[in-house]
């Protein structure tokens, strides 16, 4: 502004210069919005790896379902499928027939596909199939693996109902349901035969109903086999997002109900019977038999149903022997008890080395890493005076406590017991490198080598454990200890056999004392050693397992066996306490067991499956696997149970969205603190006790971060639409850089324009 006359004069700009002002509030303006657009699209992808349900009361609903987000992640959340399910049980004998009936309602007002990953028995031979449909009944057929799901799949796309049901592992399995109506509820029902479990004179039947967390190790992602799990498939899992189901929050509380009955005729007077975890109402039915049923009605599917019986002392059978007849074979099984073998008076007890595998992955947080910590220390004070032992802890990474097994010494027992009570859970379960150091493949006959490993087995990487356990057991033994209420059973017992030791499944903490006590007895050499199996009068046999591993004090002979005929004996014999022994057992007085056929098959697809840890040819295995379970008519790792409507339901101008049934959380598991604190490492040198101490209590090292997926906050659920090529940081990182560009863009122009 100047004056003019005394007047002060205004300078109005010139047309250019109010065009290029507006241009650079216009610029300025699109480069705000661009910049906004991009950096709001990172944060949108970064939060999208975990969609959040929405509460009850954010609903106005008092029900407390279950909601899950739609794969766009916009518009209303959605129903997932309710599930609840009918077990009956019927034992006779050493066999039981189980049938479960798992009944699919699906809430919302869309067509859906429901999908749940369940556990099963790792005995189980799973042969029938049933689809209740109202009034209708849809039987399945067995059928090579890949023939089933495109036979699934034609009719998923059609509109039909159908059913379909995979092995995952022996003892986890999917169901997937098609075209389940709105407002509708289909019913599934699978039936299978298993043996029931004898150990000391104690008989026992355990049925599965809950899948703990298993952890994925890290490792080059493949494309792999697809499924609705969070993980992610790696060399190692290739099947990783089919073993990993979403799991509930706990503050939803526990959903999936299961109503469980049980017929028990065991063909001799019970002493004594008992629920272990669940309580039952027990009545009489007859001569030597009792129905048994939940107290309560139905539970939630959150810990494993184990149900006991004594036979009365002297009415215990010292042998059973069942066969049946099925296309035109002769199939057995027999279980033998021997009787316990004592150690010679004279003979002097071998000096032992005894290494403790203890899990303190996130799996274990909660009742779990107690009941190991309390087992532990039994193990601890368990320990001679002219034995060594070590300890190592394994989550993320294994921490062993000395260098090298040290002589027992109350200075050394002490560090060891700080060391224990200093352990939390939390981080993943690389189990791999905590076998490593404790697997030793060297002969020393002058000294008992004991691996004894404390977990609850909550590992996806099975098949590489089983390999390295076979390839460097040596001359040690491997004893599992499954922890928690739903341990792996499967992986469990496997690599105790792979270890030629045992297997004991400790459930609550208030079993600790009896069931190590029951162990530590088995700890020394096996009671009945080279095993052998013959038929009399039969020209060719098939006999499984091929070879019966030492035994130990209480642990029954079982085998099952094709034969041509139900002609001769069959002779059991081996070392039992050092001297001769055998029994022998005429075919002709053999019980009718239906199913024992089904029980050789079960047992004889596990024996072709273990070749695959020797080197054999995967497709010839395969082939023979089919050749066994397809005339049998069993699930296995190749064939699957399918069963289609033929009638059409879904309209074709309808969709079907998939959707999963999240599973429970084990029983007495919380989830981990989100930064916990891990194992200390081992003192380098010589450090005193007190040291030592000091920095087990500490433990103050950060543990890495699991790959196993919690939800980190209440009412975050995982998201099941398929994973997006792009990592949600790498977005972030894309919009970042076009902002940058934008803003190099916008420069130029200017300076051109100028």
């Amino acid at each position: 502004m100047t004056r003019f006359g005394g007047r002060p004069l205004t300078v109005t700009p010139s047309r250019p210069q109010r065009t290029r002002s507006n241009k650079f509030i216009r610029d300025f303006s699109i480069l705000i919005i661009g910049a906004l657009i991009f950096v709001g699209t990172g944060i949108v992808a970064l939060t999208a790896e975990a969609a959040p349900i929405a509460g009850p009361t954010e609903r106005g609903q008092s029900d407390g379902g279950l909601f899950l987000r739609k794969p766009n992640a916009s518009g209303p959340d959605v129903a997932a499928p309710e599930l609840d399910a009918k077990v009956t049980i019927a034992i006779t004998g050493i066999v039981a027939r189980v049938t479960v009936a798992q009944r699919f309602k699906n809430p919302d007002t869309e067509w859906v596909e429901g999908v749940y990953v369940f556990p099963m028995s790792r005995k189980g031979a799973v042969d029938h199939l049933l689809m209740r449909i109202g009034e209708r009944i849809i039987e399945g057929k067995i059928d090579e693996r890949k023939a089933a799901k495109k036979r699934y799949d034609a009719a998923k796309r059609s509109g039909r109902k159908a059913s379909l049901v995979e092995q995952e592992r022996p003892n986890l399995f999917t169901v997937s349901i098609a075209n389940i109506p709105p407002g509708e509820t289909i019913t599934v029902e699978m039936s299978y035969q298993q043996p029931v479990t004898v150990v000391d004179g104690l008989y026992s039947l355990r049925f599965p109903m809950v899948v703990n967390p298993r952890y994925i190790p890290k490792g080059p992602h493949i494309a792999g086999v697809g499924g609705i799990g969070w993980g992610v498939n790696t060399r190692t899992v290739p099947d990783a997002e089919r073993i990993t189901p979403p799991m509930r929050h706990p503050i939803l509380g526990k959903g999936n109900p299961a109503l469980i009955t049980v017929a028990l005729n065991p063909g001799v007077p019970v002493a004594a019977l008992r629920s272990l975890y669940h309580e039952v109402q027990v009545a009489d039915t007859g001569e030597d038999s009792f129905r048994v049923v939940l107290r309560n009605g139905p539970v939630p599917a959150d810990r494993d149903f184990v149900l006991e019986w004594r036979p009365d002392p002297g009415s215990a059978p010292r042998a059973t022997l069942f066969k049946e007849e099925h296309d035109g074979e002769t199939y057995v099984l027999a279980m033998v008890i021997p009787p316990t073998g004592e150690a010679k008076k004279d003979e002097a007890r071998l000096p032992r080395e005894a290494i403790f595998i203890i899990d303190t992955s996130g799996s274990m947080h909660g009742q779990s890493i107690e009941q190991a910590k309390k087992a532990l220390h039994f193990a601890l004070d368990r320990l001679h005076p002219n034995d060594s032992f070590n300890v190592i802890g394994f989550s993320s990474q294994p921490t062993p406590l000395f260098a090298k097994p040290q002589p027992v010494t109350p200075r050394s027992l002490a560090t060891a017991r700080l060391f224990v009570d200093a352990m939390t859970a939390d981080g993943g379960t690389e189990m791999r490198r905590a076998l490593d150091l404790a697997l030793d493949d060297r002969i020393d006959t002058s000294r008992l080598r004991q691996i004894v490993l404390l977990t609850d087995g909550s590992v996806g990487n099975e098949t590489q454990l089983f390999r390295l356990i076979r390839q460097g057991i040596g001359d040690s033994r491997l004893f599992t200890i499954g922890i928690g209420s739903a341990p792996n059973a499967h992986f469990m017992n496997k690599a105790a056999r792979f270890g030629r030791g045992t297997f004991t499944f400790i459930g609550k903490t208030s079993e600790v004392t009896d069931k190590m006590t029951r162990l530590f007895k088995k700890l020394g050499n096996p009671v009945l050693t080279d095993i052998a199996v013959e038929f009399s009068g039969q020209p060719a046999t098939d006999v499984q397992p091929g070879r019966v591993p030492d035994l130990y004090r209480g642990d029954p002979v079982i085998v099952s066996a094709r034969l041509p005929t139900d002609d001769g004996d069959i002779t059991i014999a081996g070392r039992l306490a050092g001297r001769e022994w055998a029994t022998t057992l005429a075919l002709a007085d053999a019980l009718d067991g239906k199913g024992i056929a089904k029980l050789w098959a079960k047992r004889k697809t596990e024996a072709l499956m273990d070749e695959l840890q020797e080197g054999v040819d995967p497709m010839a295995v395969r082939q023979a696997v089919l050749n066994v379970a397809l005339p049998h008519q069993i699930m296995s790792r190749y064939t699957s149970l399918v069963a289609v409507d033929k009638k059409i339901s879904r309209p074709s101008d309808e969709g079907m969205s998939r959707r999963a049934v999240p599973t429970n959380p084990p029983a007495g598991w919380t989830p981990p603190r989100a930064a916990g604190k891990s194992l200390p490492q081992r003192t380098q040198g010589k450090a005193t006790l007190r040291t030592l101490a000091q920095s087990t209590v500490a433990g103050n090292q950060a543990a890495p971060a699991s790959t196993i997926h919690q939800p980190g906050r209440p009412g975050a659920m995982i998201r099941l639409n398929t994973r997006t090529a792009t990592p949600a940081g790498q977005h972030l990182l894309i919009g970042l850089l076009l902002v940058c560009l934008a803003l190099a863009v916008w420069f130029v122009r200017r300076r051109t324009a100028q």
